[in-house]
């Protein structure tokens, strides 16, 4: 399954979304009911970080009588600053929801100087 394909012909929803630090980690969740690993496109293009998440379509061999489960589509963009490590984002799916984890580069966490 290709998401970005996917995504042409569906309504496209913005996911709910929470951003946190722990320790010196960003941490993005995103919710994306119903998306397969396989559905989702994560890609990182200078400054921007895309994610792109679409479900499968529902097939039968009947005729619908009643239709009301959607198989819409997910998009989130982040600006991304220089201080996260673009090589060391991680991106894993679970119950729905997707976690990314941001890793800041060393040269700009804090450090402490000694004083001789």
């Amino acid at each position: 399954m290709n998401a970005r394909n996917e995504v042409r012909n569906r309504v496209v929803k913005v996911p709910a979304c929470s951003v946190f630090e722990e320790g010196e980690v960003v941490v993005a969740r995103l919710e994306m009911p119903g998306v397969p690993k396989e559905g989702l496109e994560i890609k990182v293009d200078g400054n921007e970080l895309a994610i792109n998440g679409a479900k499968r379509e529902e097939k039968t061999e009947g005729r619908y009588l009643l239709r009301e489960r959607r198989h819409d589509a997910y998009r989130k963009l982040f600006t991304l600053d220089d201080t996260i490590a673009r090589d060391r984002i991680e991106a894993s799916l679970e119950n729905g929801v997707l976690t990314l984890r941001l890793h800041i580069k060393e040269a700009a966490k804090p450090r402490r100087i000694e004083v001789s």
